[in-house]
């Protein structure tokens, strides 16, 4: 679920029959670490389902700006049969008509994440599952300066400490590294309680926004952060990855990655810190669906392809891998009721970006439903 500049991956991998099969399936995600575990999702796990449903599957991976080329291919009539969608733009699709409704069964995905995904009463992608921030450290950096681990108890406050402490003690080291975007400042703004938009659909740039702004944009200056740019990297995980910095804000599609780049890190993952006024915690929830082309000739093929990748065994096994959490109800750990507040925050943001003024497109994220999933 991340992206980095780019171009599209060149290499083109054919899964289901051989070259006679009746139905062809173009499928897209982005590219990076996620590559090698949708290959192995296909080869591993799909193979055989997909030869039986005489489909075969030709995934196009993307490595650059993901959006852009869905939407310029939708444009162009040169698109995938399936793809992906994310939350932040998926209206931009829907609305225009591009996408078909999915028809599938989707009683087994939680509501909260369908919500995403619905436009007008009608849902046009599956969610294959989701994700939120959390800090990942490097234990060894900590242990070389001095420093007490990130937790679950800091603030702002105590982790920037922490931050400047292990730049201090080890002066090529930045403690954290950052990136110019909401998908990272948000969750710091969003735990002042400030809401993005007010009861008229208005942008609201209160002072708690620009508490957490010149918290957040006050990083680098206080010697506690570095960009990533700056530090010659396209995202914080690079930074880690590269023991440039500390810390890292990312989801858990971090784990891939540091896994093929840094695989002997003594890694620790903790909560995002709590902001110290309000005492409560902010995130930012992502999630991708897949998405069948309202273009497309193969449109009942394609999904056939989106209920396989989203089968309770597809969803176990990229969880195996610790890319993301998944989107179907019946894997949800012991730690259920997490998994459901982490739902809640979701709902509150779908509620400030994606719902219309009267209030459609929010089915599922009324509290008493969330709980009784």
């Amino acid at each position: 679920m991340l992206f980095r500049p780019g171009a599209l991956v060149a290499a083109t991998m054919l899964f289901g029959l051989p070259a006679s099969a009746e139905e062809i399936v173009r499928i897209s995600g982005w590219g990076g670490s996620e590559v090698a575990i949708v290959n192995g999702l296909l080869t591993n796990v799909l193979a055989e389902k997909l030869a039986e449903e005489g489909i075969r599957v030709k995934y196009e991976p993307v490595d650059g700006d993901y959006s852009q080329f869905i939407i310029n291919g939708l444009s162009a009539g040169t698109a995938p049969d399936l793809f992906y969608v994310d939350t932040f733009w998926a209206r931009s699709v829907f609305s225009a008509g591009q996408a078909a409704p999915v028809t599938n069964d989707v009683s087994g995905f939680a509501a909260n994440l369908l919500t995403a995904f619905t436009y007008d009463g009608k849902l046009y992608s599956i969610p294959k599952d989701f994700n939120t921030l959390a800090i990942h450290f490097n234990k060894d950096i900590f242990d070389d300066a001095g420093v007490g681990y990130p937790s679950d108890d800091d603030t702002w406050t105590t982790l920037q400490e922490k931050l400047v402490a292990v730049n201090k003690s080890l002066p090529e080291v930045d403690g954290l590294c950052v990136v110019p975007e909401y998908a990272r400042f948000g969750a710091f703004a969003l735990s002042t309680g400030w809401s993005p938009f007010d009861a008229r659909g208005k942008t609201v740039l209160d002072k708690r926004f620009r508490r957490a702004f010149d918290f957040y944009t006050g990083l680098v200056k206080s010697g506690a952060a570095v960009m990533a740019a700056d530090a010659g990297h396209s995202w914080t995980g690079g930074c880690l990855a590269s023991e440039r910095a500390a810390v890292a804000i990312e989801g858990a599609w971090i784990l891939s990655a540091l896994r093929d780049s840094a695989p002997n890190m003594n890694l620790g993952t903790v909560r995002m810190p709590k902001d110290p006024e309000s005492s409560k915690r902010g995130n930012i929830v992502f999630s991708v669906g897949w998405t069948v082309n309202a273009a497309s000739k193969v449109s009942k093929a394609a999904a056939k392809v989106a209920e396989l990748l989203t089968t309770e065994e597809a969803q176990q096994w990229v969880l195996e891998q610790g890319l993301a959490l998944p989107s179907r109800t019946s894997l949800v750990p012991v730690h259920k009721r997490l998994f459901f507040r982490v739902l809640e925050v979701f709902c509150s943001l779908k509620r400030s970006f994606f719902a219309r003024r009267d209030g459609t497109g929010l089915a599922g994220c009324d509290r008493r439903a969330i709980w009784r999933r």
